[in-house]
C-alpha cells in the first residue's frame, strides 16, 4: 500500500472534512498524486474530495461492502496516487450501533494499518485538549496517533495554551487551523449541498481549505506521517474480476446524474461497464432518455428540492413510462425510487409506481439489513443484504403493491418484475451480480 492516513476527530462537528479536502487539495498542488477516500457511506464528502484530487472520490464501508473488501477497494482506489488521505466518520471510535466500534474509522484505520492524526475543535478549551488527545490516545494501543491539528483556534494565546495541554502527550502538533468565514459551505436537511449541485461554489470552498491548511499545518511533516504507515499488500479489488466477461453486444444503461443524482458510488459504473454496458450518464433535468437505452439506473440525491423541474421534463418522464410499461429494466435507488411513483409533493412524476412521495420532518437514517421480499430480474425472493437508508421523504403505495424489502420494522420500497425500486442504497461491491444481472437484462433487449 502507499503512504497513507486517516483524519480522525472525537466526535463529529470537529472539522474533519474542511481538513481532509484541504489537506487533499493542498498536497495536490504541492505536486502530489492523491487518492481520496471517506469511510461509512457518505456521499457527499467523497464528491468534494473529487474536486479537491483531480479523481474520484471513494467510501471505505465495512458495513457495506464488507470487511474484507475494505483493502482491495484501498489498493484499486488509491492506484496511480502516491498519496492517500481517507477522512473519517464521526468520532474516531464510533461505529455501527451495538457492535463495539464495527465499521468505524478506527476499524478502517486497523484494516489498512494506516496512522490517524486528530482534528481537535479547540475553540472552547485550553489545556484540556490535552486529556483528550491523551484519553484518545490510551483508549485502544492499536490505533497509532501520530499527530494533531488542532482547529478553531481563536488567537496566539489560545494556540500556546493548547500546546502546552497536549505537549505531555508526546504526540505532536501538526497544524493550527483558525476560523475562517470563507470556509461556510451551503447545507440542507440532508446536510452539505453535493459539489455537483454548485460545482463553482463547491471549488471556491475547496480553494479556501486548501489555502487555510497550507498556511496551518507542516505538510512535510504531515507526508512523513503518512510515509510511517507500514508495508501491507492486499489484492486490488477490480470490477472485471467481479463479473463475466463482456459480450460483444454493449447495451445502452442509462445512469441518472446531474444535480438531482449524484448520490452513486464510483464502484458502481465501474461494474456496469465491466459486466459489458456501454454507460451513459445524463441529466434528468434537462436531458431526453439517451438514445438506445435498455437499462435504467437511477441513483440517490435530492429530488424533492426539485420535484418542479423534474416535472417540467414531461418528454423524459414519458419516455420513462413508455419504456417501463415495455419492459425496461430499471433498479432506483432513494431519490430514484420517488422519480418512478406518481406525484413527489404535487409534482408529477413517471408515473410507474403506484406510490406518491412527500417530504415530512422526520429523518430515516441507519445501517439496514434487508431480504427481499419479491422476486424480480435483479433480486430473488429471500436475497438477504445490508444497505443504508438516508432520507427526509416518505412514499405511500397503493394497498396491492409487491415491496422490494423486509426489514424488521416492515416491508419498503416497490418492484416490478423488471424493476426493483427502494429507499435502500446498496454498495455494489457486496453484490456483484446485481449490476450484472441488469446488463443482462438490457442486453436480452437488445438480441
Amino acid at each position: 500500500m502507499i503512504p497513507r492516513i486517516v483524519i480522525a476527530a472525537p466526535s463529529s462537528g470537529s472539522g474533519k472534512t474542511t481538513v481532509a479536502v484541504g489537506l487533499m487539495a493542498a498536497l495536490r498542488r504541492a505536486g502530489h498524486a492523491v487518492a481520496g477516500f471517506k469511510v461509512g457511506p457518505d456521499y457527499i464528502d467523497p464528491g468534494f474530495h473529487a474536486v479537491a484530487t483531480g479523481r474520484p472520490g471513494r467510501n471505505l464501508d465495512p458495513m457495506l461492502s464488507g470487511e474484507d473488501l475494505v483493502a482491495p477497494l484501498f489498493e484499486h482506489g488509491s492506484a496511480g496516487a502516491d498519496l492517500a488521505v481517507v477522512e473519517g466518520v464521526m468520532g474516531l471510535y464510533d461505529g455501527a450501533l451495538g457492535t463495539e466500534g464495527f465499521s468505524s474509522t478506527a476499524h478502517v484505520a486497523k484494516v489498512l494499518k494506516a496512522p490517524v492524526v486528530l482534528v481537535v475543535d479547540a475553540s472552547a478549551a485550553g489545556r484540556s485538549v490535552g486529556a483528550v488527545v491523551q484519553g484518545f490516545v490510551a483508549f485502544d494501543t492499536e490505533i497509532r496517533i501520530v499527530g494533531v491539528i488542532l482547529n478553531k483556534v481563536g488567537s496566539d494565546r489560545h494556540e500556546a495554551e493548547v500546546r502546552a495541554g497536549v505537549a505531555p502527550t508526546g504526540v505532536p502538533v501538526l497544524g493550527v487551523l483558525r476560523r475562517d468565514k470563507r470556509l461556510t459551505v451551503p447545507s440542507r436537511h440532508l446536510g452539505l449541498v453535493p459539489a455537483d449541485e454548485q460545482r463553482a461554489q463547491a471549488e471556491l470552498a475547496v480553494d479556501a481549505a486548501a489555502e487555510l491548511v497550507r498556511a496551518g499545518v507542516d505538510l512535510e511533516a504531515f507526508v512523513a506521517a503518512a510515509n510511517t504507515a507500514p508495508p501491507h499488500h492486499a489484492t486490488p479489488w477490480s470490477p472485471a474480476g467481479e463479473v463475466a466477461p463482456p459480450e460483444p453486444v454493449l447495451p445502452v444503461v442509462a445512469v441518472a446524474g446531474g444535480p438531482v443524482f449524484s448520490f452513486r458510488y464510483t464502484e458502481t459504473t465501474e461494474l456496469l461497464a465491466a459486466a459489458g454496458a456501454d454507460v451513459v450518464t445524463f441529466d434528468p433535468l434537462i436531458d431526453p432518455l439517451p438514445q438506445a437505452t435498455a437499462a435504467l439506473y437511477l441513483g440517490g440525491g435530492f429530488p424533492e428540492l426539485h420535484a418542479e423541474a423534474l416535472s417540467d421534463n414531461v418528454e423524459l418522464r414519458k419516455s420513462v413510462a413508455a419504456a417501463v410499461e415495455d419492459g425496461l429494466p430499471v433498479i432506483a435507488e432513494c431519490a430514484g425510487l420517488l422519480y418512478l411513483c406518481r406525484e413527489l409533493d404535487g409534482h408529477p412524476m413517471a408515473g410507474v409506481l403506484p406510490a406518491t412521495g412527500r417530504m415530512t420532518d422526520r429523518l430515516t437514517l441507519g445501517y439496514r439489513t434487508a431480504v427481499a421480499a419479491t422476486t424480480t430480474r435483479f433480486f430473488d425472493e429471500g436475497r438477504r443484504v445490508r444497505g443504508h437508508e438516508f432520507h427526509r421523504t416518505t412514499i405511500e403505495a397503493d394497498a396491492d403493491v409487491h415491496p422490494a424489502w423486509h426489514l424488521p420494522g416492515g416491508t419498503e420500497g416497490l418492484t416490478r418484475p423488471h424493476v426493483h425500486a427502494s429507499y435502500l442504497h446498496l454498495h455494489w461491491t457486496a453484490t456483484p451480480d446485481v449490476p450484472a444481472r441488469l446488463v443482462a437484462a438490457a442486453r436480452e433487449r437488445v438480441r
